[in-house]
């Protein structure tokens, strides 16, 4: 080992193992076997979900490394709990039960390995607890008591093989005893998302410079009032900890709430700085942060401007996290809201089996409550993309049953803005474009902040031929939700519609741009061999579309003249033809 390669660092680690394995191998090893490698992928999905790595895996042990003390002990309860619900599905001599031991602790890193006392540690409190439990070392302790609403029993100063000093030992409650834990006595959850806005922080030394800062937590409460399925905690409740730096999970608590946004502002002569930061009540984790930085030449256009972008970002970050919770919440728990977003994650994985999920996940929960307008937008999005992605034989019939769902929706919400974008979409489908538009535009008019809606009165605008009325529309749906997950098909559009205009060089620039996200669809790369097509740009043209037909197997020109692209607009046959002089057959 050489000084280069080897370093040392302070890491939280985690250690695993099954209790009774030798059993449970000599009573029947392939079984065994199918059950530790399907729990050992639970276990690692959920180590990554708290931003661990797993280190090692050998036999029935896994070891993984955190950078934060707090994101290991979150991790280890949420193992627990999962493998106590998959155990209680089997016999019980079958179940297997896994020991758990954390430690803080200097580790040396190798490459990928780690190893030391911090390792060691970690290794010999895993062998201290009980089957299904967690035990953690003093330094542990130290670190979370104030910030986990857990249960601690003490173990007393334990001697462990190998280490040459006692270690302090906690046990963590996993079913704390109310003497013990701490007990929250806040609101019940609502049982649709919820957040409350906590006033920002005057960080500007100036008093007078309170309005300010009070002014844009007030415009961001009015604003996110504006989002019909988020609630939003009113006013005069948040104003009660002006003044305060209380812990987000007791806030969230006393408010009954999921969410809360904080943030502070600094100004300085004529420039302002505003911070913000969205944060999961429950478990203290950021779900969302950013910073902006603006000069001072119209203070209230600066603070419309920040309201503007700062609603803009938390919306979508709202929804991803909504969707996740939905996703992995459990199934015997869930309620009529988790059902429909369940429904609406499926509906954004865009395969056919994903549609059909979303479909039975509306479908459910419209059966349980006929009244919810949300399930019945889903649904009508969930025909639409099938007729848009060729994943139904009756294309006309889908279309029609996707706008009387989202007739439905918007009669049950008229005041949602989802729901107009939904039936917008069923419009749009069916090519009444200027239906489209006013449903679009009054979802703006409910939500102003909506980048989808934005985003998809551009798309209107290209398809009838408005490409310089739609520029403005998608970049600001860009501007609105700059980490928007669809940011990809925001930018593809944009090099779209300067396709159209036959500016082709940005059209190149915006479709490259859309293929560097995770999300984007294959029409980028057509828009981007087009454009490289017209440029006379051989080399780079034939590259792109070698890249298209990995993406897009047996693409033809052909296919293009009749299929959901080729929607009878002038610029078109243009598009087409630049595919052509790439070398599209």
């Amino acid at each position: 080992m050489t000084e280069e390669r080897a370093k040392r660092k302070l890491s939280a680690i985690l250690s695993a193992d099954v209790k009774g394995y030798s059993r449970l191998m000599g009573d029947d090893e392939l079984e065994t076997v199918r059950t530790l490698e399907a729990y050992r992928e639970m276990i690692a999905e959920v180590i990554r979900n708290y931003r661990g790595r797993v280190v090692d895996s050998p036999g029935d042990n896994i070891m993984a490394e955190f950078l934060s003390v707090v994101d290991a002990v979150e991790s280890a309860v949420e193992i627990q709990k999962e493998l106590k619900a998959k155990n209680a599905e089997l016999s019980e001599d079958r179940r297997m039960e896994f020991r758990i031991g954390i430690n803080l602790g200097d580790v040396i890193e190798e490459g990928e390995r780690i190893y030391g006392d911090g390792v060691n540690i970690a290794a010999r409190i895993e062998g201290l607890a009980e089957a299904g439990g967690i035990c953690i070392s003093g330094k542990v302790y130290e670190e979370v008591k104030n910030k986990l609403s857990l249960g601690y029993e003490y173990l007393g100063e334990q001697t462990v093989k190998n280490i040459s000093e006692p270690v302090r030992v906690y046990r963590i409650l996993m079913e704390p005893d109310t003497n013990v834990a701490k007990v929250s006595k806040g609101l019940k959850l609502p049982d649709k998302p919820s957040i409350a806005v906590l006033p920002f922080v005057n960080m500007s030394g100036d008093p007078e410079q309170e309005y300010f800062s009070d002014g844009v937590t007030e415009d961001i409460i009015t604003a996110m009032s504006r989002i019909r399925w988020v609630l939003v905690t009113a006013r005069n409740s948040t104003f009660s900890y002006k003044g305060q730096s209380p812990d987000v999970r007791q806030v969230a608590s006393d408010l009954g709430v999921r969410y809360v946004l904080e943030g502070s502002v600094r100004k300085a002569r004529n420039r302002v700085r505003i911070s913000a930061q969205l944060i999961d009540g429950a478990t203290g984790k950021h779900v969302w942060a950013e910073r902006y930085d603006r000069d001072l030449e119209d203070i209230f256009a600066v603070q419309d401007e920040i309201t503007q972008t700062v609603v803009g970002a938390i919306e979508p970050e709202l929804t991803k996290a909504e969707l996740h919770r939905a996703k992995t919440a459990r199934h015997k728990n869930i309620d009529v809201w988790d059902l429909c977003q369940r429904g609406w994650w499926h509906r954004f994985q865009t395969t056919k089996e994903d549609f059909d999920q979303a479909r039975q996940y509306f479908q459910r929960t419209i059966d349980l409550d006929p009244e919810f307008g949300s399930a019945y937008a889903g649904l009508s999005e969930v025909l639409t993309m099938e007729v848009i992605f060729r994943f139904t034989d009756t294309p006309m019939e889908h279309s029609e049953r996707a706008v009387r769902a989202a007739r439905k929706g918007v009669e049950l919400d008229p005041e949602d803005a989802r729901t107009h974008i939904s039936l917008g979409r069923a419009f749009l489908a069916t090519a009444q474009y200027d239906k489209a538009i006013r449903e679009f535009k009054t979802a703006i008019k409910i939500n102003p902040h909506y980048a989808i809606a934005h985003y998809q009165i551009g798309v209107v605008n290209i398809h009838v031929d408005r490409t310089e009325d739609a520029i403005p529309h998608l970049e600001t749906a860009i501007r609105l939700s700059p980490n928007d997950i669809y940011m990809g098909v925001f930018l593809a559009r944009l090099g779209q519609a300067y396709l159209a205009l036959r500016q082709y060089e940005k059209a190149v620039e915006f479709s490259r741009e859309a293929l560097r996200h995770k999300i984007t669809q294959w029409p980028a790369n057509a828009y981007e061999v087009s454009a490289l097509g017209h440029l006379g740009r051989r080399e780079e043209a034939r590259e792109a579309l070698r890249e298209l037909l990995r993406r897009k197997p047996g693409l033809r020109v052909s296919h293009l003249e009749e299929g959901f692209l080729s929607v009878g607009t002038d610029h078109i046959e243009d598009f087409l033809d630049g595919l052509r002089k790439a070398g599209l057959k």
